[in-house]
């Protein structure tokens, strides 16, 4: 049993991540109709940022859950708005070619800069141990991301669903014109909200840098799952990404203690089904 929770929990760890990387994806799909595909790579940046400023600065952990998401979302503006932006009157496919080659460039500059091999990044200290809950172990440190994924991406949710700038973010995708009547800076609201996408997935990168080795690999490898998260959730479904991400991590958690040779797989087999079922996704609305 304590290997079966074991399995449960780092589930809902790599639930947390695709989540917070999905939910990200769904963002800056859903309100702007841009698949980007260096998310993968911003999620490197964040750790490689975190990385980069307590070896070399001495910043500690939390300050870099707070600057990595406003530094590698400016960087994420700058592509929009110098790139991005000239391709929204074009078919989805030329921006989804931008970011794909964008992704590569910085993969490989970090490669040959820091190479293949991981960098460790230490737990913060008021985080470190464990608890015991009597049927298994509990690190700290995976409770905090665990909890602090749910919070992000139920927050996001809030804001976006429930609140006056969602609504104007709403609007301003389904016809821009009359918002921008109304007196409010579209373009800037755009480029706002890609920011925050960029963003989110630099504060995944924060917070598995301790988990998972910082390595500039580590996004290319996760990015491919997230793709299919946020297709079976729904492309541009803020809750279908959060539910749908916590509910495959838990998934190929199982997988792994049942049947392991199917977990890197199941993911895969579940969107084909989900797609032949019902092909805008499990939360997706037909456009």
């Amino acid at each position: 049993m304590q290997a079966l929770f074991g399995q449960l929990l780092i589930g809902l760890i790599n639930g947390a991540f695709y989540a917070m990387l999905s939910l990200g994806l769904a963002v800056i799909f859903g309100l702007l109709n841009i698949i980007n595909f260096t998310h993968g790579a911003q999620y490197m940046m964040g750790a490689f940022f975190a990385w980069f400023m307590l070896t070399k600065l001495g910043v500690g952990y939390w300050w870099s859950l707070l600057l990595a998401p406003i530094a590698v979302g400016a960087f994420g503006m700058l592509i929009e708005r110098t790139m991005l932006a000239r391709l929204y009157k074009l078919d989805h496919l030329y921006g989804l070619l931008l970011t794909f080659g964008l992704a590569l460039i910085i993969q490989g500059l970090f490669r040959n800069e820091f190479g293949s091999s991981g960098l460790p990044y230490q737990i913060p200290s008021a985080l470190t141990g464990g608890m015991n809950l009597g049927f298994m172990f509990l690190p700290i440190y995976r409770g905090w991301v665990i909890v602090a994924s749910l919070i992000v991406c139920l927050s996001t949710w809030y804001v976006i669903e429930r609140t006056k700038l969602g609504s104007y973010l709403r609007a301003a995708t389904e016809n821009p014109a009359l918002v921008q009547a109304f007196g409010i800076n579209v373009p800037r609201m755009i480029t706002l909200t890609f920011g925050f996408g960029v963003g989110l997935a630099a504060l995944a990168g924060v917070m598995a840098a301790p988990i998972y080795q910082v390595n500039p690999l580590m996004g290319a490898d996760l990015i491919i799952v997230v793709f299919a998260v946020v297709v079976i959730g729904g492309m541009g479904s803020i809750m279908g990404a959060i539910l749908t991400g916590f509910g495959l991590g838990v998934v190929e958690g199982l997988t792994k203690y049942f049947y392991p040779e199917a977990s890197t797989t199941v993911i895969f087999v579940i969107m084909v089904i989900v797609l032949m079922i019902k092909p805008a996704g499990l939360f997706g609305r037909e456009r």
